[in-house]
């Protein structure tokens, strides 16, 4: 039994949530999300929040309810707050900027690297060494936060690269005379 799919997913004022169909629309002030159920699960609407429901006792039906749950909690928390993922920079004249639409990253490398800013994502460049990226789908802001992670990940001897800012870098010890 899914200990996450029994619960309802509570709906915050502001945000509206539709079932038409297999389609479940939410929508709120930073725009609006659409999941379509699968055939082992059941969504409804009531006063106290978004409910979940299994078709039967499959497994795979059990293993849908708890999944369905949380992208719905997911979508709701979205339109309302939105999801931020926060970068550092660490290196000597490693930096990035945003010009326009596309991340300038100043990786160390003989030439920038340049990453398009995609429409649903906002990406804001505070200090040249941090980066937020913030967008209403987690699973996309998680994604492109990966991606950019991935031109210069952290290295474990002196700790230079992007990293997560919650990330903690195990150091290495050098070379020992």
């Amino acid at each position: 039994m899914s200990r996450v799919g029994k619960y309802p997913v509570p709906v915050p004022s502001g945000v509206t949530v539709q079932i038409a169909g297999r389609d479940v629309t939410v929508q709120g002030k930073n725009g609006n999300s659409t999941l379509t159920l699968t055939d082992e699960v059941d969504a409804s609407v009531e006063s106290t929040g978004v409910w979940v429901k299994p078709r039967s006792e499959t497994k795979r039906a059990r293993m849908m309810w708890g999944t369905t749950r949380a992208l719905i909690a997911n979508m709701v928390k979205g339109v309302s707050d939105g999801f931020t993922v926060n970068l550092d920079i660490n290196g000597v004249g490693y930096r990035a900027a945003v010009q326009g639409k596309v991340l300038q990253l100043a990786l160390g490398y003989s030439h920038d690297v340049n990453y398009p800013i995609p429409d649903d994502v906002t990406i804001k460049c505070d200090k040249p060494t941090s980066i937020s990226i913030s967008g209403r789908d987690k699973q996309r802001v998680g994604q492109i936060a990966a991606e950019i992670r991935s031109y210069r990940g952290p290295e474990p001897y002196k700790g230079k690269g992007i990293k997560y800012d919650t990330e903690v870098i195990l150091r290495k010890e050098g070379k020992k005379k």
